[in-house]
């Protein structure tokens, strides 16, 4: 039996939940994932998993090999990587935890440029649903955060994206462009699924705590009207969205090539909801091997690694600085309404920003 390959077996079926998942990730036939987890449990004598025709789950003493076998073939891979190096060219497998949407919309796009430069490393792209936090699975993890990070690991910012109400030019020649949140109560809308009560903040101009002294930027909390649709499915809002359904908020890495295109158009661009922090997060690890350093340097080279949201600049829609015209006149316009429900019952909510900066919770790469 080949004790290697048989840890990297008993890891895929961890991680993909089943042995056809193993098979499919490691291109083996399933019989043969099979037998070498059987192989594997006669070497050691004892079981690792419970399999039933409907689940699979580790016993106490797979968890326990698991735990065990994946430090082991990190340090065959660290072992490796430091011979390779020896020939000056990164080389081997490198496996990156990211969003779904972050995958077709970004990352995809600039892979050719990375295999060109670096053609000797394969990349291997997991995006199974919403991320939110390192995994130690993989060599890299990217994420989006709100808040401050959590958690024993490195991290570095790549870039800052606004979350943006977009609408197709169609829609909005069609029923018209808000010139106020307010306005919204009007317009289709399109929810993320779980939000559809909820009270959402506009800040004119600058982000919360930005303003310019006296004449602070206005603050409008708005509850919405009931929304056309509501998903958890980030690239169906933005499909709908395309097709002319309504106004929906987008981060505005998805959005760049549809505002670069005309095919979408950012509403109330004087007027800013929130910014979340893109991070790419890695274990603590005292070698990192190069492959893994040279995506990462990649990643900072196309992402910026500043605290700017890169895909509003290049779309040319960054959101309007604040001005005191605009807000009286929004003002004005606010009063000639009347209260929306949700300002006569509550008072308007301040989202504080992401985290400034990056953040090493143990050592080793920060940013300025």
């Amino acid at each position: 039996m080949d004790l290697i390959k048989a840890m990297r077996v008993i890891v895929a079926v961890a991680d993909q939940g089943s042995l056809a998942g193993a098979a499919r990730a490691l291109d083996l036939a399933p019989a043969v994932v099979t037998r070498l987890v059987a192989d594997l449990e006669e070497h050691l004598g004892t079981r690792l998993m419970h399999r039933t025709t409907r689940r699979l789950t580790l016993t106490e003493a797979g968890e326990q090999y698991l735990g065990r076998a994946r430090q082991i073939l990190a340090d065959i891979a660290e072992a490796e990587s430091l011979a390779f190096e020896a020939t000056g060219e990164p080389r081997g497998h490198l496996r990156v935890l990211l969003p779904p949407a972050l995958a077709v919309h970004q990352l995809a796009k600039h892979l050719p440029r990375f295999h060109k430069q670096y053609p000797q490393v394969t990349v291997e792209l997991h995006s199974p649903g919403p991320v939110e936090t390192l995994d130690e699975a993989f060599d890299l993890t990217l994420f989006t955060a709100r808040g401050p990070l959590e958690g024993d690991f490195i991290a570095r910012r790549l870039a800052s994206t606004e979350v943006i109400l977009c609408a197709s030019p169609e829609y909005l020649d069609r029923r018209g462009r808000p010139s106020h949140p307010s306005d919204l109560a009007t317009h289709d809308t399109m929810l993320p699924a779980g939000s559809m009560q909820r009270a959402i903040t506009f800040h004119a101009g600058l982000a919360a705590g930005q303003g310019r002294g006296e004449g602070e930027a206005e603050s409008v909390t708005v509850t919405p009207s009931r929304p056309v649709l509501t998903t958890s499915h980030t690239d169906t809002m933005y499909a709908a969205a395309l097709h002319g359904l309504g106004i929906a908020g987008l981060p505005s890495f998805l959005a760049e090539d549809a505002l670069l295109e005309h095919a979408l158009e950012r509403v109330l661009p004087a007027w800013r909801l929130f910014s979340l922090t893109l991070w790419v997060a890695l274990p603590s690890r005292k070698h990192l091997p190069a492959r893994t350093r040279v995506f990462l340097d990649f990643l900072l080279t196309i992402f910026g690694g500043a605290e700017r949201d890169p895909w509003l600049a290049a779309a040319g829609c960054e959101t309007q600085p604040y001005c005191a015209q605009a807000a009286a006149a929004a003002a004005a316009i606010a009063a000639a309404a009347g209260p929306t429900p949700s300002q006569r019952s509550e008072k308007p909510v301040v989202v504080s920003g992401p985290a400034i900066g990056s953040i090493s919770a143990t050592s080793g790469l920060s940013s300025t």
